[in-house]
């Protein structure tokens, strides 16, 4: 798979779905933003379930020669934010999402059509 962030965005997005992540919205912010091209963000309803989304997507970025730069919060598992470069993952808990309604913040971004 090429690096390409589109490709890497769409991987991420079937990634985290496989895991039953809940309301997958993927912003683009190539435009607007030079810290990275898209946001994936996702939630889970539960701890386990946000970790089992980070570890999935963390898996399949590896099989796939994809450098994962960092990953913070994954202990605590209430917003892990996940670094690929280009894509930037955050998986809240159902509960922190609510709270910090990051797309709000980005609204300037297009919403990208998950396929």
């Amino acid at each position: 798979m090429s690096r390409h962030p589109e490709k890497v965005m769409n991987m991420v997005v079937h990634a985290a779905e496989d895991k039953k992540a809940m309301n997958v919205v993927v912003l683009d912010l190539q435009k607007i933003s030079l810290v990275a091209d898209y946001y994936v963000i996702c939630h889970g309803n539960s701890d386990v379930q946000v970790q089992s989304i980070t570890t999935e997507i963390r898996k399949q970025a590896n099989e796939r020669g994809i450098p994962v730069k960092g990953i913070e919060g994954f202990d605590s598992a209430r917003w892990v934010l996940i670094d690929l470069g280009d894509v930037v993952i955050h998986v809240f808990h159902r509960d922190e999402r609510e709270y910090y309604n990051i797309e709000r913040l980005w609204s300037d971004a297009k919403v990208v059509e998950i396929v």
